[in-house]
């Protein structure tokens, strides 16, 4: 089943919402303010409702915080419907803007596109491949030039990640927020020597460092 999160401080929009979702066969988190949202938001979210005027944290921040974790589909339901507003969210990678009042069968309609475009990019994503590197994702093996390699789980983590993002730069800290997100004593220099030890198992520098900001995977042409 999959699980949508709910970031509404509207008792009654939440209600309409969550009674509309749950009949549709989907599971449910509420959270009533920002700070909340991104307490609640995990792994386990499929999905997230997110309205902009909410207390403590409104939702560019909520999203701007989800962004630096996850790729998982956020659709903006809010009251304004400006065009600043709507640039603005789509500049955060949202993945559709709702203006309200909204219709729940439309909204409907679009979350399970939205999840079905999802499933459908990550079975494609179960194996990644750049140059003589291939790594299989669910299985958890990565080859390099037809020979496996052993990598820990973190250094796994960390060479999926750059393959899913090639030509996108990683500072330490956005590496440290998506992969060590619940351990608040790590330091940057841990980041070092996780790309050293990858870089020693591949016999292949294919992450660079850009210096002075962090590092990249080239995109291949």
């Amino acid at each position: 089943m999959q699980k949508i999160l709910i970031v509404e401080d509207d008792i009654d929009i939440q209600d309409i919402l969550k009674n509309h979702l749950i009949d549709a066969g989907y599971e449910v988190a509420v959270a009533s303010d920002g700070v909340a949202g991104i307490a609640m938001f995990g792994d386990t979210i499929d999905l997230v409702l997110l309205d902009i005027m909410l207390p403590k944290i409104d939702g560019y921040g909520v999203c701007e915080v989800i962004r630096r974790r996850s790729q998982v589909p956020i659709i903006m339901l809010t009251a304004l419907s400006d065009e600043e507003n709507q640039l603005r969210g789509f500049e955060q990678q949202i993945d559709d803007y709702i203006p309200k009042p909204f219709s729940p069968k439309i909204l409907l309609c679009k979350i399970a596109a939205i999840l079905r475009r999802r499933t459908v990019e990550t079975q494609n994503q179960s194996l990644l491949t750049y140059k003589e590197l291939s790594m299989d994702v669910d299985g958890f093996h990565v080859y390099q030039g037809g020979n496996e390699v052993v990598l820990t789980s973190k250094e796994f983590a960390l060479l999926r990640l750059m393959l899913e993002n090639q030509g996108k730069v990683f500072t330490r800290q956005m590496l440290l927020d998506r992969l060590w997100a619940d351990d608040l004593e790590v330091e940057e220099r841990i980041i070092d020597s996780h790309i050293k030890n990858i870089r020693k198992k591949l016999n292949a520098d294919y992450i660079k460092t850009i210096r002075g900001v962090g590092y990249r995977i080239d995109k291949v042409h």
